[in-house]
């Protein structure tokens, strides 16, 4: 159900062929980390799911970093249809 909405950001042709495409990869971490932090609000000591959840995050982050020195446009279109926040460069 919500993955649906999400996945629906990267056009139809596209997820048919790139399943692994970088962008998938991104839109597919947000959808779970976003279902694990409706969790979280729930079950505040459910500290494996926090742990799960820093390791998405740090997945996400690396792709997202990866993104922004490979493609700098398709990046900031990302961010922007996501709604996530921009990650600070080193």
């Amino acid at each position: 159900m919500a993955k649906n909405s999400f996945i629906s950001v990267i056009s139809q042709e596209e997820k048919k062929e790139n399943t692994g495409s970088v962008e998938f990869q991104i839109v597919s971490f947000t959808n779970k980390i976003r279902i694990l932090t409706s969790h979280l609000k729930l079950h505040r000591k459910d500290f494996l799911s926090q742990r799960g959840l820093r390791k998405i995050l740090g997945k996400r982050q690396r792709l997202l970093s990866y993104l922004a020195k490979k493609n700098r446009i398709r990046y900031k279109e990302l961010i922007r249809q996501l709604d996530i926040r921009e990650s600070k460069t080193r």
